[in-house]
């Protein structure tokens, strides 16, 4: 069975970095990584580009913007380290590809679209490290789809924390592994 870690964090606050040399020390110098963003404009581009600068001949890229419990099925295969990047831009691809005027059905295609997604992590014999935003930390978004997004994004993290060997909390550069000081509510 697999081993699961959670890399969480605000904007720019070294989660993908720490993540990424986790995945090198669990993969023992090899890790594969799950790209979920898709590129529509140059900001985005930009943050792809910062990414993929960071990473060496020690990585394998698979870009998986949707469909990625069957992207960490076939990769677990042969890795022992997967990254999956991000949970909240693989959400995002979900919502855009949903009729908003459903809520009832977001939230029932969003609930087996995680389980489909921690299925494969729990079945893969690799070590998976997941990474999320914290976005339940600021106002209350003025617009119906920015609420969603924010509720599901609580929703999966609390789901993937819960599966997680260990759940690292990233500030200002710095990890802390709050499972290890926490409570499950």
């Amino acid at each position: 069975m697999a081993e699961i870690f959670f890399v969480i964090g605000g904007a720019r606050s070294g989660k993908s970095k720490f993540a990424e040399q986790l995945a090198l020390k669990l993969g023992e110098g090899k890790a594969a990584y799950i790209a979920t963003a898709q590129i529509f404009d140059s900001e985005m581009e930009y943050r792809v580009k910062i990414h993929q600068a960071r990473r060496n001949n020690s990585w394998t890229t698979f870009e998986s913007p949707f469909d990625a419990d069957k992207t960490i099925s076939e990769v677990g295969k042969n890795f022992t380290a997967i990254l999956f990047d991000c949970v909240t831009i693989y959400l995002s691809n979900f919502l855009c590809a949903e009729d908003l005027s459903d809520e009832e059905k977001i939230y029932k295609n969003f609930s087996e679209l995680m389980q489909k997604l921690l299925d494969a992590a729990k079945n893969s014999a690799a070590k998976i490290i997941f990474v999320s935003n914290e976005v339940g930390c600021g106002i209350v978004p003025e617009n119906k789809l920015a609420r969603i997004f924010r509720d599901l994004a609580g929703l999966a993290n609390q789901k993937i924390s819960a599966e997680a060997e260990k759940v690292f909390l990233t500030v200002a550069g710095y990890a802390i592994d709050i499972k290890k000081f926490g409570e499950k509510i």
